[in-house]
């Protein structure tokens, strides 16, 4: 593995661990653009305000929100993460059935993400998330 790649995987991990500690500062300090995309959600958050505003939102609805990463490989211009999501539902959620009210239930949920760098670069330029809503949404519900 390229010393590039190595240090791809490091500064992933470590955009990873803060996100779980609400570290959002040192979890911004990972980009070299903010982009955040939800690919189960359809949304994207470009740029520092609308990325950072994304992360403590997202925290209101499961504010114990933790990834278990389970592999984070290289690729040329990417490091995908393959990863568990956690956390307890304690805010409300909205859903496409409308706003969901806190249920008490854990979810644990299979993730993937892309993060993209720029050709050469060291910092993240795109978060990608692929998931499936009604996974987490029939955890809450059954």
């Amino acid at each position: 593995m390229s010393q590039l790649a190595e240090q791809r995987i490091a500064l992933v991990a470590k955009h990873m661990a803060s996100e779980i500690t609400h570290d959002f500062e040192t979890t911004m300090s990972t980009f070299d653009h903010p982009r955040y995309e939800l690919f189960g959600g359809g949304q994207v958050f470009d740029g520092a305000d609308a990325v950072m505003n994304y992360f403590k939102n997202s925290r209101r609805a499961f504010p114990d929100q933790a990834n278990e990463p389970i592999q984070l490989r290289a690729m040329e211009d990417a490091v995908l993460a393959e990863f568990w999501l956690t956390g307890t539902h304690q805010g409300p959620i909205q859903t496409p059935q409308g706003e969901l009210a806190p249920t008490g239930k854990k979810i644990r949920v299979r993730m993937a993400a892309v993060f993209e760098f720029a050709p050469g670069g060291t910092g993240i330029i795109c978060e990608r998330v692929y998931f499936d809503s009604a996974t987490i949404l029939r955890q809450l519900t059954n």
